[in-house]
């Protein structure tokens, strides 16, 4: 009986070990519908974060409001996050993917619509309300949908599906400054003092995000085995004896990767936060550029983004994700010493091209920080949205210390911050 049970083990660990030589898909078939329609809503949260940045600016002239109070902007955004993690999490293991989702997309187009009453009413803290809500509908999203995307095939390729899907997020990420840049910036209510302008825009938002959700609730889930933890397996060492390459037990806290991740993670968003919210006030005030003009030279610097993800995709092919992730940090450091010496337009080309080396940073450390988990993936997902209060917590430091110091070194400071 021990023999046959030791030859049942042998040959178990054979097949696995030719599964892992194997060759793994990108995805399996069944899962093309769901995976591209979850690969959408990265398009469409990046729209509505981008355009926060261009409301910053906004705020500053109509509302009469200072630099630093209208770093409360993306306090309100990044805040949600913060507070949203967690219940977003519980909501996804509780009730499913798709459900949250659902939770998520509701969110996002009630926040939307609430646009509506704090452009009647011009108040700044009504806006702040608005985009709380809005966020908490993108901070539900981002806790479901990285998890989701990685779960929709095989453990090995969860690094290419989610940088593959985070492309698309640089995709919306162009459109937002740019769709932003012509209604708030472009039409004539925006140099009348009006915010239909504001209004208009974040009603079309809503209408569809909530024909997206109605779409969405109709579509069949595959059922889905986690493939982070399909990597808590038993696996024969060169000696030829068996060993452990997880411990899918052990507290989240004692899991070095995911705790590295976070810390990485609260860092990326801080320096993230710091080059995205007042680029086009760099635009402005330093390169003198039109405000419009600047919000198109975002966009251009958005898209860097894109093309950096769909590069990352492909490089980690041939590299390792972690090893990708050191070389385009190495990059960005070098970037920010140029954007902090004020060389005009070489610094300020080198600020557009941030973003092509800050584009892996995000979905790479979100992905590492959830392998091996196991039962813990939707938890430890929390925890990674979470961390993207970085953003907020530096964000208002970033303005008070360009006033002691050289603004471009806010920059450099930012990005030394990864």
């Amino acid at each position: 009986m021990k023999n046959l049970e030791h030859s049942e083990k042998i040959t178990a660990v054979k097949l696995l070990k030719t599964h892992t030589m194997a060759t793994p898909k990108f995805t399996d078939k069944k899962y093309y519908i769901v995976l591209s329609f979850v690969t959408s809503l990265f398009f469409f949260w990046a729209i509505a974060l981008t355009m926060g940045d261009v409301l910053n600016k906004h705020f500053q002239n109509l509302l009469h409001i200072s630099k630093s109070k209208s770093g409360l902007v993306q306090l309100s955004i990044f805040g949600a996050y913060a507070l949203m993690g967690i219940p977003a999490g519980i909501f996804m293991k509780r009730f499913g993917y798709k459900s949250g989702v659902i939770l998520g997309l509701s969110l996002f187009a009630l926040g939307a619509f609430l646009f509506i009453p704090a452009a009647d009413t011009s108040s700044f803290d009504f806006f702040r309300l608005a985009l709380f809500v809005l966020a908490m509908g993108m901070a539900t999203l981002e806790t479901v949908a990285h998890p989701f995307v990685a779960a929709l095939g095989d453990e090995r390729t969860s690094d290419q599906r989610v940088n593959f899907a985070q492309s698309f997020n640089g995709l919306g990420a162009i459109i937002g400054p740019l769709l932003g840049g012509y209604f708030i910036f472009g039409t004539p209510d925006s140099g009348s003092g009006s915010l239909n302008s504001v209004k208009n825009l974040y009603t079309w938002i809503g209408i569809v995000i909530l024909v997206i959700t109605i779409i969405f609730s109709f579509i069949r889930v595959p059922d889905l085995k986690d493939s982070h933890a399909e990597d808590i397996l038993i696996l024969e060492n060169e000696k030829g004896e068996e060993e452990s390459i997880s411990d899918p037990h052990a507290p989240l806290y004692k899991q070095r990767h995911f705790i590295f991740a976070v810390i990485a993670q609260f860092f990326n968003i801080a320096a993230q936060g710091g080059t995205w919210a007042y680029f086009i006030n760099y635009g402005v005030e330093k390169m003198h550029l039109p405000e419009i003009q600047a919000s198109c030279y975002f966009s251009l610097s958005m898209a860097m983004m894109m093309i950096g993800r769909f590069i990352g995709t492909f490089l980690m092919r041939f590299i390792a994700p972690n090893k990708l992730l050191a070389i385009f940090t190495t990059c960005n450091i070098i970037l920010c010493l140029v954007i902090s010496q004020s060389f005009g337009w070489v610094s300020f080309i080198s600020l557009i091209l941030l973003n092509l080396f800050l584009s892996v940073m995000y979905p790479t450390i979100f992905s590492l920080g959830l392998k091996r988990l196991g039962s813990k993936v939707q938890q430890a997902s929390s925890f990674l949205v979470m961390a993207m209060f970085g953003g907020a917590v530096f964000l208002r430091s970033w303005v008070e210390l360009q006033r002691k110091i050289s603004p471009m070194l806010i920059y450099f400071l930012s990005c030394a911050m990864q």
